[in-house]
């Protein structure tokens, strides 16, 4: 029977999903509660596409192993593709509840949560995440993202500062900073910032096209012409790009 299940997750890990889910129910006639197995064939089917099939074998593997993390983040992955929102949630509050101290599952619960909008069961689940992890960065922006939508200014800038704590050298970090500093109208901050992510990434135009329009709102409009000129050399709609010559054209006039 070894021999029969290392040829399964052999055809398994080669993305042979059809001959692997064989292999593993002909493994499964001999091991009926092997929860992993039931697991794996989940996988499989929701590889191939087949919702239905995952579904029902991610939930058997539950069934037969309610403490299973790796099954509760499969199902709720399935039903969050199929933007299921609430049956993903249901998933992974049972996995949490079964589970207290996954992590993981708090996170992902934490990150449904916040899909479906529903900030303050996510930030309950974060800050239980960074009680355990307090190093986990990705909890870390994760609230940040959370607080700005909440209008959380000052709350979002310290949890996105935390990022950079353990990660430096990510674009998106200083844009995020950056749209919060000027949320929270600390304006020379946020050009800091956007300065910043235009710095690790030449070709990130949100970041020039903000600066362009901060540089605007101040007058400085050769500083404004200037990183509007960069924006429009990147990878933008050509819609966007006539729009930005007009105002180009306009900045142009006051030089």
């Amino acid at each position: 029977m070894s021999e029969l299940t290392d040829k399964a997750i052999k055809l398994f890990n080669e993305k042979k999903y059809k001959e692997a889910i064989d292999m593993f129910s002909s493994v499964l006639e001999t091991e009926p509660d092997n929860s992993h197995y039931y697991n794996n064939i989940g996988v499989a089917y929701a590889n191939l596409g087949n919702f239905e099939q995952a579904e029902k074998f991610f939930t058997k593997a539950i069934t037969l192993e309610p403490e299973l993390a790796q099954a509760y983040i499969n199902l709720s992955d399935l039903y969050y593709k199929n933007k299921d929102y609430a049956s993903a949630i249901g998933t992974l509050e049972r996995g949490s509840y079964e589970l207290p101290d996954n992590m993981a599952i708090a996170h992902l619960l934490a990150r449904v949560y916040i899909d479906d909008s529903r900030y303050d069961s996510a930030i309950f689940e974060l800050d239980k995440v960074l009680e355990a992890q307090p190093e986990n960065y990705d909890a870390y922006y994760d609230l940040g993202r959370v607080n700005f939508e909440l209008g959380n200014y000052d709350a979002a800038i310290t949890n996105f500062e935390n990022v950079l704590d353990y990660k430096n050298d990510n674009e998106l970090i200083y844009y995020y900073l950056g749209e919060a500093y000027e949320a929270n109208n600390e304006i020379d901050k946020a050009i800091s910032n956007y300065l910043k992510a235009t710095a690790i990434n030449e070709k990130f135009h949100p970041a020039f096209k903000k600066l362009g329009i901060l540089f605007l709102a101040r007058e400085a409009y050769q500083d404004a012409y200037d990183y509007f000129q960069e924006y429009l050399e990147l990878n933008i709609p050509d819609e966007e790009k006539e729009s930005i010559k007009l105002l180009t054209e306009r900045i142009k006039s006051k030089l």
